[in-house]
């Protein structure tokens, strides 16, 4: 499984930012999927999560009420639509997925993007 991110740049504190995940390959065997962002200097954090079927969703409480995370399945293709941002949202924001593999079976691997950076500006 291959993701590639998008939509991420620069935007004024209050602003709204948009982001993708479009997954490929074995696509079928995508499980849950993840939004990570990491700041200069800092860890890599959960911001926000979904199971397969989109039922189900868990947010970092930095940005619960802000951000909502979404999947459209048919379209092999994930959001985050990032609302009333701050500059503490700044960091690189990172896709991931977590699929099953016939060479790992039953332990599921995970996949990255490569991540698209996000600019908050006071």
């Amino acid at each position: 499984v291959q993701l590639v991110e998008s939509g991420g740049g620069l935007v004024q504190a209050g602003g709204s930012l948009r982001l993708s995940c479009a997954a490929s390959g074995s696509t079928f065997s995508i499980n849950a999927m993840g939004w990570y962002r990491q700041a200069p200097g800092k860890q890599r954090e959960l911001v926000a999560a979904i199971t397969s079927g989109g039922g189900s969703t868990t947010y970092a409480d930095s940005v619960k009420g802000r951000f909502t995370i979404s999947r459209d399945n048919a379209k092999n293709t994930m959001y985050l639509q990032m609302n009333s941002l701050k500059p503490e949202d700044s960091g690189v924001y990172y896709c991931n997925a977590e699929y099953m593999s016939t060479m790992t079976f039953p332990t599921p691997e995970s996949s990255w993007g490569q991540g698209t950076q996000v600019t908050v500006s006071s």
